[in-house]
């Protein structure tokens, strides 16, 4: 059973996690004092809110004005005399906008820009996450300051050495982690400086949830005796299974999550096709007008929605007074009636992602350990329809699947914050194999080489060479990738880049980037400062009698870890120099 440990710093810390969803966001945080057992709190109170002290999530939604400024953010949005303010001055309400920032390679994602509530003028969707950060924080910091005893001179203690977790969807890579971190900056989480980058912890929300179900479900004594193993050993040497996995399914707004993988099927695309069903079946109708058919989606998201069950029984949207009546479009003293069956298919791509993925991940989880259990978690898994749906559908016909009694919307936060003080995962799986596009030395005696024998070129060596070659990482905690630069002048010597790539197609040994070129991507550059490195340099001789200089060093990517980092590292008279290197992602 899991047991936390007293907090073994020598001075107290505050961990702040922002859980930044698609249609709710929140923060949880915890004061760690040295020798006390930390315990998670959630922000529980918000400008606005009508459930003060009971609701620890807010609306992901801001208001700008026609300038650009931030006019209203979260459950401040839902204020009559707001909305009528909104209306008078043109204001533009966002929604949806962490869609923006989605990575774009996704094979699940059927979502386009054009679908998405446009931007302010002038913001980009960086500037957007900063606003609602900026304001994110500043409410944690009032509740803080408020709900605790010496509140003021706590914070004043903490406020300049803050811990930061920030989570994002597993299908997020280098580029939006990137990003995220530059809206840290500009919502002033943390000064502007790379040294100050240490104190941003970037969490998938994956593994955020997992954490949450540890502390939360598998922590309880009925289940306490699942043992959750992640081997490092290749598959041949795995013997018979000893352990048992789990697959978390963070069900949020946006995103639904197995480990590893991202989907964009959540909640916001049922409440999208119930929208397009309402202005479909009111087409003819006087209620089709587009202002009404938009408060009808509204009211379906908020109330309706969360109230569904069963789809044998008729749903409604109670939208109008007791005047408004169309028996032939089913409208009946303000209300809409919506078939079950109807509301029941909008669910339904939801399902069967969640089915897909999981049985998917089952699948190759298979030759290491048996998946028994899978736990359902994010703001999406209080559906009672949802969850009783995946019960019954045949893929979870052998597997305990399982929601927390509470707080499921709470999963990202708190899990974020015992991500921080509690370490639980010691190693992660890649989702696609990294690689570098690397050049053979040409070799006649090769059938692949001989193919492409139109496209060898002489190196500064004289050495004959083929472009276009792929060489595949072995994923360990460190990956050393050895690199020779030559070139004619040591001018040319200030820095080194190279290219790192994803390869997403399906053969086990990619070799040549020509066989699938569309299946490989470009994850990264790294760059490294060698400037200090070029007086000791010596002119090598070519084979063909010219001069050229040579530069050897390799290039470290430190895997195992929630981001990439790298480093160089070289020679210096036996002795092993390194240095940071860094790594620009293509926008």
């Amino acid at each position: 059973m899991f047991s936390r440990q007293p907090y073994k710093g020598t001075s107290r810390k505050l961990v702040l996690a922002f859980d930044v969803g698609t249609t709710y966001s929140g923060v949880s945080y915890c004061i760690l004092d040295p020798g006390e057992v930390p315990k998670i709190l959630g922000v529980s109170r918000y400008p606005a809110q009508e459930h003060i002290g009971g609701d620890n999530k807010i609306p992901s939604i801001l208001y700008y004005d026609q300038q650009g400024v931030v006019r209203a953010v979260g459950a401040e949005t839902s204020q009559p005399h707001i909305i009528e303010q909104a209306e008078d001055e043109n204001w533009l309400k966002l929604e949806w906008w962490k869609l923006h920032l989605r990575t774009k390679h996704l094979a699940s994602s059927h979502i386009k820009d054009d679908d998405l509530p446009p931007l302010p003028r002038g913001k980009s969707a960086v500037q957007v996450l900063a606003d609602f950060m900026e304001y994110l924080f500043r409410c944690a910091r009032n509740y803080i300051l408020e709900s605790h005893a010496n509140g003021v001179s706590m914070w004043r203690s903490v406020e300049n050495s803050i811990e930061f977790i920030l989570t994002h969807p597993n299908g997020w890579e280098g580029l939006q982690q990137q990003q995220i971190r530059q809206a840290a900056e500009l919502a002033k989480l943390i000064p502007m400086g790379d040294e100050h980058h240490a104190r941003l912890h970037l969490l998938t929300e994956g593994e955020a949830s997992l954490h949450f179900c540890v502390n939360n479900v598998l922590a309880a004594d009925s289940l306490s005796k699942i043992t959750i193993a992640c081997s490092d050993e290749p598959e041949e040497n795995v013997e018979e299974p000893e352990y048992q996995g789990v697959v978390i399914i963070d069900a949020g707004g946006g995103t639904e999550i197995a480990p590893a993988e991202c989907r964009l099927q959540g909640a916001v695309f049922v409440t999208q096709r119930t929208h397009a069903l309402i202005k479909a079946k009111l087409a003819n109708s006087v209620y089709g007008a587009p202002e009404i058919v938009k408060q009808m989606k509204e009211i379906f998201d908020k109330t309706t929605k969360l109230r569904f069950r069963d789809a044998a029984d008729p749903q409604y949207i109670k939208f109008g007074t007791m005047r408004d009546k169309d028996l032939q479009h089913d409208i009946r003293s303000g209300q809409l009636k919506l078939a079950g069956e109807d509301v029941a298919k909008c669910f339904e791509p939801s399902v069967e992602a969640i089915a897909e993925i999981f049985d998917k991940q089952r699948t190759a989880a298979a030759t290491r350990m048996p998946i028994k259990h899978a736990f359902l978690v994010g703001g999406y898994a209080a559906s009672d329809f949802l969850y009783r749906r995946l019960q019954t559908h045949s893929t979870f016909s052998d597997v305990q699947l399982c929601r927390p009694a509470s707080h499921v919307n709470k999963a990202v936060a708190d899990g974020a914050v015992s991500f921080y003080i509690d370490r639980l995962v010691t190693s992660r799986t890649a989702r696609f194999t990294y690689g570098v596009d690397c050049d053979y030395s040409y070799n006649s005696s090769l059938a692949d080489h001989r193919e492409r024998e139109k496209t060898k070129y002489l190196c500064p060596s004289g050495c004959a060479n083929l472009p276009g070659g792929f060489a595949s990482i072995l994923l360990k905690r460190e990956f050393r990738e050895a690199l020779t630069f030559d070139r004619y002048s040591q001018s040319q010597f200030t820095s080194i880049q190279t290219s790192f790539l994803a390869y997403r197609g399906s053969l086990l040994s990619p070799a040549w980037m020509d066989k699938e070129p569309a299946s490989f991507t470009k994850l990264c550059t790294v760059i490294a400062d060698t400037s200090s490195l070029i007086n000791s340099m010596r002119p090598q001789r070519s084979l063909n009698g010219g001069t050229y200089y040579s530069l050897n060093v390799d290039v470290i990517l430190l895997f195992g870890l929630t981001e990439l980092k790298a480093q160089i590292s070289w020679q210096d008279k036996g002795v092993e120099m390194r240095s940071p290197a860094s790594i620009v992602y293509d926008t």
